[in-house]
């Protein structure tokens, strides 16, 4: 199965991956990235490894690996 890697220092919390899963794997974390933003994690629990995520996220934040 597929595993997401985030590259949470991209992340401005736009939310976009979160409206577009599918399975509601990904939330917004109390951790903050070095420019202030709130990031993104992913429940790998629950994540499918659609890739979803990694399409609509406008800052690359999202890398799939096979």
């Amino acid at each position: 199965m597929a595993k997401v890697k985030l590259y949470t220092e991209r992340c401005k919390t736009c939310q976009y991956c979160i409206g577009a899963c599918p399975v509601h794997a990904i939330s917004v974390s109390e951790n903050k990235n070095n420019q202030g933003f709130k990031v993104v994690k992913v429940d790998e629990e629950i994540c499918i490894g659609c890739g979803t995520c990694y399409t609509v996220c406008p800052d690359y934040v999202f890398e799939i690996l096979q």
